[in-house]
């Protein structure tokens, strides 16, 4: 039976937030929002709009300042879907805005600017209630200093260093992919994503103590060392997330989530796909993984290490074992709600258990194009 794919869909939908937008179908359309007696604009739009999509996020920000308020509403149709209400409203293209003032059926078409400034204003022209502002995120960017650098630097964390210019328009282009990828490896506790200011007062100096003339300059330094080594790759998240596993032995993927080869250590690895393979027997590879871990421990890794261990005696009292604890954990992981740290947890053990069929699905599947 071949077993199934994690769904990286799961994941998707844990990390994303939930939409503060109203979705508007004609079942519920009147008593949202013509007898609802709130305010709602009411956003027109087909999935394959170009325009829609550019939208999207601005619609989104826009119920969100406003979602602190329950005198007005923010809310959308699908009239791609719901042609019907597209039709009774008079919609011809996409998008098209419409503000409803909650006891009237005729709306009043929104002519302004698209972005959220343009938005938010029309909002209060109408009702007289104001955004709030989101809240700026966390940055997970460490902030370098004269007194942290020194401190930071040859320590027991790998680093990697954006220094930057306040004025420089590549550096504001870099900014938000360095807050991404300070977010990606928030969990790794081996690894700093840091920032210098290069003009800043209390930071200035560092960045002339290691000759920066050119902004941004992104230097990572190794743990254990004071010597860098110049980044000349690309600023893409992918480009930035790859450099970083390839130097701190990490399997981070962009967005934060892991890779499949999280947790497998290579050496238990060769075991297990002589079992896979039917080449060996399970009692003799449950030796060979307990002289192995036994190797490993104390190193980094030692943990996922035992789990081999714990598998094979598992396969042991029940040769259907990995099957079910897969299923298991695809589906735990798949409805969400976890703490980021069980996440990793499960996706490692998850990618560990794959190791154990791995070459068995190989064997069925070149056996079937055979037949």
């Amino acid at each position: 039976m071949r077993l199934s794919v994690f769904a990286l869909a799961g994941l998707a939908g844990f990390a994303a937030a939930r939409s503060a937008v109203l979705d508007l179908i004609p079942s519920n359309f009147d008593k949202v929002v013509l007898k609802s007696g709130k305010p709602t604009l009411v956003e027109f739009f087909a999935p394959w709009c170009g325009h829609c999509k550019n939208l999207a996020p601005v619609y989104e920000d826009l119920a969100q300042v406003f979602a602190f308020s329950d005198g007005v509403q923010i809310a959308k149709v699908d009239a791609d879907a719901e042609k019907s209400l597209g039709k009774r409203f008079g919609v011809q293209g996409f998008p098209t805005l419409k503000y409803f003032d909650g006891t009237d059926a005729d709306p009043v078409d929104y002519q302004g600017g698209r972005d959220i400034d343009s938005l938010s204003k029309f909002i209060t022209e109408k009702t007289g209630i104001k955004p709030r502002k989101k809240a700026a995120p966390a940055s997970d960017v460490v902030m370098l200093t004269e007194s942290t650098f020194d401190k930071t630097i040859g320590g027991e964390q790998d680093v990697l260093v954006a220094f930057t210019a306040p004025w420089c328009g590549h550096c504001k282009t870099l900014a938000p992919t360095w807050e991404k990828l300070a977010s990606d490896f928030v969990s790794e506790s081996g690894v700093v994503i840091a920032k210098v200011d290069a003009e800043g007062e209390d930071s200035k100096s560092v960045a002339k103590a290691q000759g920066v003339a050119s902004y941004p300059t992104i230097k990572f330094f190794p743990r254990g060392s004071k010597e860098p080594e110049l980044y000349k790759g690309g600023r893409s998240e992918a480009d930035l997330v790859s450099f970083i596993n390839s130097k701190a032995g990490t399997h981070r993927m962009p967005g934060g989530g892991l890779g499949a080869s999280a947790g497998t250590i290579e050496a238990l690895d060769v075991l297990v796909a002589k079992f896979a393979a039917g080449r060996v027997g399970l009692e003799e590879t449950a030796k060979s993984v307990k002289k192995a871990a036994n190797v490993l421990q104390g190193q980094v890794g030692a943990k996922f290490a035992e789990y081999y261990v714990r598998v094979c005696d598992k396969l042991a009292a029940n040769e259907g074992y990995v099957a079910k604890e897969l299923a298991r954990l695809e589906s735990i992981l798949s409805k969400g709600g976890l703490a980021a740290s069980k996440v990793d947890e499960l996706t490692s053990k998850s990618n560990i258990l794959r190791k154990f069929t791995e070459k068995v699905e190989e064997a069925a599947a070149d056996a079937k194009d055979e037949l």
